[in-house]
């Protein structure tokens, strides 16, 4: 096998370490998001916005929870695909209805965040991580 091929071929390793990677920086990211959301939940600040009509406090309680709990499951790979389903509702309704009128640059990073979040749906997590070491 060439040294081209072998560069261009997928392998095992290689896509583990590089869904471990999406993972962890995706993760970590989306924790900076998460964590002023919890902290005003656990003040009890329910100012918040409600783009789907559920009420303030019912739609930070949501968002808290996918930007912070769920960004934690991602980064430890468990529960992965089914911690990725409130992350992908949470960035569509961000990119699509709350910055819907706004310019790409501003709707941009919910979107990426939401291919990324839909790419582990459809991948999972990798073999580097607590889901392949529970379910082998």
């Amino acid at each position: 096998m060439s040294a081209k091929s072998t560069f261009l071929s997928a392998n095992s390793i290689s896509l583990d370490l590089g869904l471990l990677i999406l993972r962890l920086f995706s993760g970590v990211a989306m924790l900076t998001h998460g964590y002023p959301k919890f902290q005003k939940v656990l003040e009890g600040n329910m100012q918040f916005g409600d783009p789907l009509g559920l009420g303030t406090a019912t739609s930070l309680h949501l968002a808290a929870f996918a930007e912070f709990i769920c960004a934690i499951l991602i980064i430890l790979g468990f529960l992965t695909r089914f911690a990725t389903i409130p992350l992908i509702i949470t960035m569509a309704v961000a990119g699509i209805i709350v910055h819907a009128a706004d310019d790409f640059g501003t709707k941009e990073l919910s979107l990426v965040y939401l291919g990324i979040f839909l790419t582990l749906f459809f991948t999972g997590p990798g073999k580097y991580s607590i889901d392949r070491q529970i379910w082998k």
